[in-house]
């Protein structure tokens, strides 16, 4: 996702148009939980600011397919992302320094940081959510289910030799 801006820093275009559809190999996305993430389309533009600095204005959007916390199923995930900076500054937040920041942008960094920032924690499969979570001598529980396992011993301790 290379673009040159040589034109734009010599204000011969006011802005760089972007229009991508993109998909990721796999290759790309080994190392995350995601599965899958095909035909992601990126629409938007790269421009200078008032300031005379290059931003870039972009949309990105599609779907991630997720393995399901539960059954490990794959399952979609449809995002949206909006990223409205400057590019010397989304690389900072990156810790990333742009070579040859004079001649050509690569916009990937930006776009793949910015998608693994909205992989969610957990998916949970349609389907997975009417399966019975228990068992013979056990059951699944959530944080907000789980008591104090000590809380049935407070009812034998008499009130009045705690003090």
């Amino acid at each position: 996702m290379n673009f040159d801006i040589i034109r734009l820093n010599n204000n011969i275009v006011s802005s760089i148009p972007i229009d991508i559809i993109y998909s990721f190999t796999k290759d790309q996305i080994s190392g995350t939980d995601i599965l899958q993430l095909d035909n992601i389309k990126i629409q938007g533009e790269i421009f200078k600011n008032s300031m005379g600095n290059i931003e870039l204005d972009c949309n990105v959007e599609g779907v991630m397919v997720l393995p399901c916390a539960i059954t490990l199923k794959p399952v979609e995930h449809l995002f949206s992302i909006n990223i409205d900076d400057e590019i010397e500054s989304l690389f900072g937040e990156m810790g990333e320094k742009q070579i040859n920041f004079k001649n050509t942008i690569d916009i990937f960094p930006i776009i793949w940081e910015n998608i693994l920032m909205e992989v969610p924690t957990r998916v949970v499969s349609e389907d997975a959510k009417n399966i019975d979570m228990c068992g013979d001598g056990w059951s699944f529980t959530t944080n907000e289910e789980k008591t104090n396992p000590l809380s049935e011993l407070m009812n034998y301790i008499d009130d009045s030799e705690v003090k």
